[in-house]
């Protein structure tokens, strides 16, 4: 019973310690949730907010553990809306009786864990850094450690950060750090003076100086026992152990921080000469297994840190890297890379950054029989770089592959051969002052081929021969081939260094010779793998997927002359002239060429430095045969719809402007300009025209196929899909054709023409009717008669004004019956004056017999008319020379 009565009094116990423990933490959440808010705030100079903080006793019992989740600091002003750090979680855990303290004394907690953070930590062109957020009085306070604080205090066993990214950008030194992947615990008693913490460190580090990239995303791995001194703020180290990339590194030494600097007396060095070390330090994904590599000879680093950093100083440092006499081969490629010699020193002496210098005194290789060399010496390093160095040799570039594990998309192939030496400084440069420079040698590529992301096809180089002189470099001779298109060059490059060294456009003039140039070979596909899917449905989505794009880097000024140019269905023969490229523009000038069978000459230019390229230009087409123009050119096809029912020659100047299509055909919806066209002997084929042909249907007393176009000038405009055609006549015999009207490039049309019609070619019935009227003089009348043309091109609608016509004849031939009449009775008046003066009724007689006769006349005329008209419009043609 008793046993019994224990075993009931420890359920209970349980009970009541657990139900505690699932109670406490809500009793005290509120309490921690404000006490963090509120304290952290209140120090800081920034925004710190979470989205909830969870309390827990069962996590790391009897410690009580909090846990922060989705932290954030967000900087206030000179770094407003820059978020400074993120955290997904932050747990702390601290001694149960912390949180029964009052509110005024601190909480002390013993380890903690960050999850999934980002810090990105900046420091502006003015020195100020975003991290520097502690408040003025929070600092004094941190500076009088005896007195209590609010808030929490650390007396750290333990901690860890995983998953983490840490960025560092300092835009005044332009230098950039990255450390991606960042797994670090740290264990040991530091509340104690004296202690050693274990720390064990992974992540993979990126760096970046003055557009230079000296380390992408190396590996690095650190264990290390440290020895701390918290009294007087030196930690050494103990025990440790470091790989960067596969290069393993010990050290020794230690790092104090003092009030006005830190001091530094650090020396590493590498456990074993083995050249595998050298291999190591490439990252592994080039490197590959090392582990089966053959290697002979050493491959060692040792250096020192030994100095004070403060605002002015480094430590002074020595880092060496030597190897004599090496080799390596790869089990699975055919070739070793031989008698590699290598001795290098990035040192500084007097602890000023300015004095840096790195000399490389020899790197030497040989692959086959093939040697290659170079020596380097870089001074001066961060006020004004000055830069000596030099390389010589000759490589089969196809044996680099069979020597060393790298993966290209295509094999390397070709022979280099180099001898030059160059010595400049920045300064130089930036002035763009090569007077100062030493350039000296020439290299010389041949049998080179290469495949990229800007180029549609492989680029086969048969020669590229360089000299390197001391102002210029001169391309001697340069031939090479893509796709379907041959290219053969010489010229200069004023500004090399420049160019490589300085962010400058590469300035040069050359001479371009091609026997086949085919624009197509240098378009670019961006087209997604969705987008070629739909491509093959659709032909207008396969063009949206290449774009042209001038190289924004060129300064060049090219003379160019070739054979043949094929610009999209285009064959343009005997092409020259020349080309200025700047800023992503191309200037065309005095360009001339032999197309459709005259001659072509234009200027202008193309822009595709904006997202659509855009272009203005001038055209002169001289003895263009109209037929070859209409097929060839959608422009001209668009332009002028009728071309396409003429034969013959013609000239035409034409000013347009507009955006292009990715193929760098003009977007007709965009373009605006003005052409004048004179016709040379062309002749009309109305079947080619549906307009024209339903046009002849209508009009019966003319041929259009014998109308004369020859000298004929016609001007249009365009502008906003629409082209304005203005007023132009022509002739067939005695006819006068006039024509105006528009149409738009969605192939609606509305035109006018009016046909000035004399009345003797209204066929025989008109004739004979108006024979009847005694009239001589009606065959001179001419009649307007307009014709409609509207609809589209492939369904057109002609409409003539048959009516009006009809009324227009009628009217003239009345006014004449009338005005002979009144004078036929002014003669028979002055001849009967004298009886009319004695006999009334005779008066009257007349002038009745005057008004029968003209009413008469004027309903024969009308019937006549009619006649006529119905005659021209609705029966067969007939001649009407006749």
């Amino acid at each position: 019973m008793k046993a019994k009565k224990i075993l009931k009094i420890i359920v209970v116990l349980l009970l009541v310690l657990v139900g505690v423990l699932i109670a406490v933490p809500f009793v005290f959440e509120g309490k921690i949730k404000t006490l963090v808010k509120e304290s952290v705030n209140k120090n800081l100079n920034a925004k710190f907010d979470f989205s909830d903080v969870d309390l827990s006793f069962f996590k790391s019992f009897p410690q009580a553990t909090v846990t922060i989740e989705d932290m954030s600091l967000v900087n206030f002003k000179p770094f407003e809306g820059d978020t400074l750090l993120v955290a997904k979680t932050v747990s702390v855990s601290m001694s149960v009786k912390e949180l029964f303290k009052d509110k005024s004394e601190p909480m002390v907690i013993n380890s903690f864990v960050i999850d999934e953070a980002k810090v990105n930590v900046l420091v502006n062109k003015d020195g100020k850094a975003n991290y520097d957020i502690a408040k003025a009085d929070a600092s004094e306070k941190s500076e009088t450690p005896n007195d209590a604080q609010e808030g929490f205090s650390l007396s750290l066993e333990s901690y860890s950060i995983n998953s983490t990214t840490i960025g560092y950008t300092d835009e005044g030194s332009e230098m950039q750090l990255l450390i991606d992947g960042l797994n670090h615990a740290g264990s040991g008693d530091l509340s104690a003076e004296e202690a050693k913490f274990d720390t064990d460190t992974e992540a993979l580090v990126s760096f970046e100086m003055d557009s230079v990239r000296y380390l992408n995303k190396n590996g690095l791995k650190l264990d290390a026992l440290i020895g701390v001194d918290l009294k007087n703020n030196k930690y050494t180290f103990l025990e440790n152990k470091a790989l960067i990339n596969q290069l393993p590194l010990v050290f020794d030494g230690y790092v104090k921080l003092n009030d006005d600097n830190q001091e530094v007396d650090v020396t590493f060095k590498t456990p074993s000469s083995d050249f595998k070390n050298f291999l190591a330090v490439i990252p592994e994904v080039y490197s590959k297994n090392i582990g089966q590599v053959e290697t002979k000879g050493n491959f060692e680093v040792d250096g020192f840190f030994k100095g004070i950093v403060d605002a002015t100083h480094i430590p002074a440092f020595n880092i060496q890297v030597v190897s004599n006499d090496a080799s390596f081969k790869y089990p699975d490629l055919p070739k070793s890379v031989q008698d590699i010699n290598l001795k290098t020193t990035v040192a500084n002496k007097s602890g000023l950054v300015k004095d840096t210098y790195v000399a490389i005194e020899q790197l030497s290789f040989r692959i086959d029989e093939d040697r290659f060399s170079a020596q380097s010496f870089i001074s001066n390093l961060t006020e004004n770089p000055m830069v000596k160095a030099s390389i010589k040799g000759r490589l089969n570039l196809a044996n680099l592959s069979k020597a060393y594990p790298v993966d290209l998309e295509m094999a390397l192939k070709g022979i280099l051969e180099a001898d030059i030496k160059t010595e400049f400084d920045m300064n130089s440069i930036e002035r763009e002052q090569y007077v100062n420079t030493k350039n000296e040698g020439r290299l010389k590529l041949s049998d080179f081929e290469y495949t990229s992301d800007e180029m549609k096809h492989p680029v086969a180089i048969a020669i590229a021969d360089v000299t390197f002189n001391p102002k210029t470099v001169a391309l001697n001779a340069f031939e090479a081939k893509t796709g379907s298109t041959d290219i053969q060059a010489k010229g200069t490059i004023a500004n090399l260094l420049g160019f490589m060294f300085n962010d400058e456009n590469m300035k040069g003039d050359f001479t371009l010779n091609s026997n086949n140039f085919v624009l197509n070979d240098f378009m670019v596909s961006e087209a997604t793998a969705e987008q070629e899917e739909t491509n093959e449905e659709n032909k207008s989505d396969e063009q949206a997927g290449e774009q042209i794009k001038i190289p924004s880097f060129l300064d060049a000024t090219v003379k160019a002359n070739a054979n043949t140019v094929v610009y999209d269905n285009l064959k343009l023969k005997n092409v020259t002239g020349v080309l200025r490229i700047k800023d992503q523009k191309a200037i065309l000038e005095n360009v001339s060429s032999d197309l459709f069978g005259g001659k072509l000459t234009l200027s202008g230019d193309v822009s595709t430095k904006t997202e659509t390229p855009q272009f203005n230009m001038s055209l002169g087409m001289s003895a263009f045969d109209i037929a070859e123009s209409f097929n060839g050119l959608d422009l001209f096809k668009a332009l002028t719809p009728i071309a396409g029912a003429l034969q013959g020659k013609m000239n035409s100047n034409i000013t347009i402007g507009g955006t292009l299509n990715n193929d760098f055909t003009p977007d007709l919806a965009s373009v605006s300009g003005d052409a004048l066209a004179e016709i040379l002997g062309s002749t009309i084929s109305p079947k080619n025209s549906q307009a024209l042909s339903l046009l002849g249907d209508k009009i019966n007393f003319i041929d259009l196929d014998k109308i004369d176009l020859n000298r004929l000038k016609t001007t249009l405009s365009f502008k906003d899909g629409m082209v304005q055609v203005k007023p132009f006549q022509v002739k067939y015999q005695d006819v006068a054709i006039n024509v105006s009207g528009s149409h738009s490039f969605d192939k609606t049309m509305s035109y006018k023409a009016t046909f000035d019609v004399p009345a003797k070619y209204l066929g025989n019935d008109v004739k004979n009717a108006l024979a009847k009227l005694n009239d001589g003089d009606a065959e001179e009348i001419t009649v307007p008669v307009t014709a409609n043309i509207a609809g589209t091109f492939t369904q057109p609608t002609v409409s003539t004004d048959l009516k009006q016509a009809t009324t227009n004849l009628t009217q003239q031939l009345v006014k004449q019956q009338q005005d002979k009449l009144v004078n036929q009775g002014k003669d028979e008046i002055e001849n009967a004056l004298g009886s009319l003066l004695g006999n009334k009724k005779e008066k009257d007689s007349v002038a009745s017999k005057t008004d029968t006769v003209a009413g008469k006349k004027e309903d024969d005329i009308k019937k006549a008319a009619e006649n006529a008209f119905k005659s021209l419009f609705g029966k067969k043609k007939k001649d009407t020379t006749n």
